[in-house]
């Protein structure tokens, strides 16, 4: 089994450096695959509400045999559910769907800049933090603006921000603003999944040189990014495969030329942060 090491987050929480999404895994499979997940040795669970998932992933936690407070549980706040008092009625829905008593870390999934209201769902955030109810509280999808919003507003800087990362689209200029204010990077799509980035000459160079799979080097090398990947997969022999990122090391040469298969705006969902609009 791997456990993975972990970061110190600005809250003085903890956050595993590698994690499991569970997007789009509902119902029994998805309470199997987190189970297995959780058995393979992965510590951070992520969820949402949008995932239509919390309830198979809070079967999971509880069936399983890993402690509690070994885990990491994170769900996001939906884009319909934004506002002080809808955000403090949506956490309550999420803990119950979830069977905790409390929420590890707690995201809102999309600014919604259009409907302007992610501010005001912050200060609930921060309250529900206060309370103990959500130990470490972040965003998803934010960028330098509205992270500088927040703070602005509110005094309060998100831990973390989960964004869409990987390969064709590293994110370099929000990735410096996060570690020059101590916010954690998640990346969400790490393997850039339905594109051809695994097949890439740089990456497969790299995954003989080490002896692994190209979708171990890619989740290594966000690891030496010091973002963390959430990989998802109902297969337990590829879970353990994804979190088997520890035993190598990349060299710089690699790391940059992985780096620079990035692309001017390499979105793979079309989904930009200043128009996207989540319900």
């Amino acid at each position: 089994m791997t456990i993975a090491p972990t970061h110190l987050l600005a809250d003085g929480n903890s956050l595993p450096a590698i994690g499991f999404g569970t997007y789009p895994l509902r119902g029994d499979e998805g309470t199997n695959a987190v189970g297995e997940a959780l058995a393979a040795g992965y510590r951070l669970i992520d969820s949402a509400v949008n995932y239509q998932n919390e309830d198979a992933v809070g079967r999971a936690i509880a069936r399983s045999e890993v402690a509690r407070d070994e885990i990491v549980v994170t769900t996001k706040l939906p884009g319909r559910a934004q506002g002080y008092d809808s955000t403090l009625a949506s956490f309550e829905e999420s803990r119950t769907a979830l069977g905790l008593e409390y929420i590890d870390l707690y995201l809102i999934h999309w600014p919604n800049p259009e409907d302007g209201l992610f501010v005001d769902s912050w200060r609930a955030m921060v309250h529900l933090h206060e309370q103990g109810l959500a130990r470490s509280i972040g965003v998803s999808n934010f960028t330098e603006e509205y992270l500088t919003l927040l703070q602005s507003e509110t005094g309060v800087l998100p831990t973390v921000n989960q964004i869409e990362l990987h390969p064709y689209f590293p994110q370099l200029e929000l990735r410096e603003f996060h570690q020059a204010h101590n916010i954690r990077t998640e990346s969400w799509s790490p393997l850039g999944k339905g594109s051809d980035v695994l097949a890439q000459p740089e990456i497969v160079r790299a995954a003989e040189a080490h002896g692994v799979t190209p979708g171990q080097i890619v989740l290594r090398w966000h690891v030496q990014l010091g973002s963390v990947p959430l990989p998802k997969s109902a297969d337990p022999v590829r879970q353990r495969q994804n979190l088997d990122v520890f035993g190598f090391e990349l060299t710089p040469a690699e790391m940059e030329s992985i780096t620079l298969l990035g692309r001017a705006d390499g979105r793979l969902f079309g989904a930009d942060p200043v128009t996207h609009n989540e319900q």
